[in-house]
């Protein structure tokens, strides 16, 4: 399995920047499960962008994890979708749910 990697970027403007390397399943996945806990109980974020760019592999796990963080209201995905989450999101019918952007600073400035 490849290394994966939650980053938290500084806080601007009220907008938390997640970004997430390498592959997701229900065995890796706390750390950015830890992120999103953070986030989503922050008050003073508005705003949560899930950079999922460098996703290897994502598993139902992880889409469980975006819906959570879909539900607080303040999530945008900076892409582009990796082709096997992109997959993953049609399969379950859950893409058009996701607002994407094509990066971190158009999810940024929306």
């Amino acid at each position: 399995m490849e290394l994966q990697q939650v980053v938290v970027r500084p806080d601007v403007d009220g907008v938390r920047v997640i970004a997430c390397s390498g592959e997701f399943d229900q065995d890796t996945l706390h750390p950015l499960k830890a992120a999103a806990d953070e986030a989503t109980a922050d008050p003073d974020v508005r705003r949560i962008v899930l950079d999922v760019s460098q996703v290897a592999f994502a598993d139902s796990s992880m889409l469980n994890l975006m819906l959570m963080l879909l539900r607080s209201g303040r999530l945008v995905l900076a892409g582009p979708v990796p082709v096997q989450l992109e997959q993953l999101m049609e399969i379950t019918q859950s893409r058009p749910l996701f607002a994407t952007t094509g990066g971190i600073e158009a999810a940024r400035a929306l």
